[in-house]
């Protein structure tokens, strides 16, 4: 029994199970980014950037992405050869630049964003509307935001 009096059963924990489904709907998602040759951290970065309301210095997108300053430059160079973000002086400081989408790297996001949650929803067809719903509830709980 579990401290909380629920039985534990022989085979994958929960922690197992939930790191298995992440990688499940992680490998959806790379397949899906692979028509537009996108890597997840390239993905990462564009919706960031997307969700920023307007430029966005490359030290500020490695603090939202967790990595290295000069990984994020990796990234916003690989992105910037790919005409998805250009780079602008920052209007508060002319020695930096700011990391802005073009109209192309919007419609990119949208159509990642389309194909991410379709290639979700495949992984998770096999649960029920109610069974979805309560995962979900369940989810949000543990990720600690509001429902």
């Amino acid at each position: 029994m579990s401290p909380g009096g629920i039985p534990v059963e022989a085979g994958p924990q929960t922690g197992d199970l939930v790191m298995a489904v992440a990688r499940r709907v992680r490998r959806a998602h790379v397949d899906a980014l692979a028509d537009w040759e996108v890597t997840p951290s390239q993905a990462r970065a564009l919706r960031v950037l997307a969700t920023s309301g307007g430029g966005m210095r490359p030290s500020v997108l490695a603090e939202h992405l967790r990595i290295a300053p000069r990984s994020a430059t990796e990234v916003a160079d690989s992105l910037e050869e790919r005409g998805w973000v250009r780079r602008e002086p920052d209007p508060t400081d002319r020695r930096a630049t700011t990391l802005i989408l073009t109209g192309d790297g919007l419609e990119l996001v949208s159509q990642i964003d389309d194909v991410r949650r379709a290639a979700s929803e495949q992984v998770l067809d096999v649960l029920t509307p109610a069974q979805r719903r309560t995962l979900h509830e369940i989810l949000t709980v543990v990720v600690g935001e509001d429902p």
